[in-house]
């Protein structure tokens, strides 16, 4: 959505093959740049050359969307120590390590804008759901201290928290989701926080599918 109003994007994820496939989609189908890198976010090291990268490609960096989640849900007692870390630094970690090397950059440029995107998760708990809850209320308190210390510096901080939202661990709707909210609803919210005028924040936003599951 924001390559078909003229941003230049820069993407990430785990794997070199899904990313390629991606930026060649978003390619095919936009006249805009687009560029990707694989990098795991939890790997602090990994998350710096992405950042050089973006450097190297686009110059400078103008917004963070912080998006990248894992979904591990089991009592207590079932979850792995691997499975626990893996949650957290994934979804708490990883949304520092990347926000820490945007405020770096937003500091020189004297602006910027940060959204992240974490879950109704953060807020409401459930069984079945201690890592999660635990990685997403992490970072609804993080992304809340965070705008606190930038709000002086023209750096605007956001968090969407989506409640039931059809991705891979969420289910398809075509597997019989189609009652949930879609990842591209969620798209559509981060570009009408970025259109709003600087002078205006909007910290956070609830969102729920409309209609309960069937």
């Amino acid at each position: 959505m924001l390559l078909s109003e003229g941003a230049e994007v820069a993407i990430c994820g785990q794997r070199e093959d899904s990313v390629d496939r991606a930026v060649a989609e978003l390619a095919a189908e936009t006249a805009g740049k687009v560029k990707g890198k694989a990098a795991d976010v939890k790997n602090e090291e990994e998350v710096g050359e992405l950042f050089r990268f973006v450097d190297a490609e686009f110059g400078a960096l103008d917004v963070l969307v912080n998006n990248a989640g894992v979904g591990i849900f089991r009592h207590v007692r079932e979850l792995s120590v691997e499975e626990w870390k893996r949650t957290i630094e994934t979804n708490l970690y990883g949304a520092f390590y990347c926000s820490r090397e945007s405020l770096f950059r937003f500091e020189t440029k004297g602006a910027g804008y940060i959204v992240n995107i974490g879950s109704l998760a953060g807020a409401h708990a459930f069984a079945g759901g201690a890592a999660y809850n635990a990685s997403k209320f992490g970072l609804t308190g993080f992304t809340e201290a965070m705008m606190q210390d930038v709000r002086s510096e023209n750096v605007r901080v956001s968090y969407i928290m989506p409640g039931s939202v059809a991705t891979e661990f969420g289910g398809h709707p075509q597997d019989g989701a189609d009652w949930k909210i879609w990842p591209e609803d969620v798209a559509e919210i981060v570009q009408m926080l970025l259109k709003l005028p600087p002078r205006t924040l909007v910290s956070r936003v609830e969102v729920r599918p409309a209609r309960a599951k069937r």
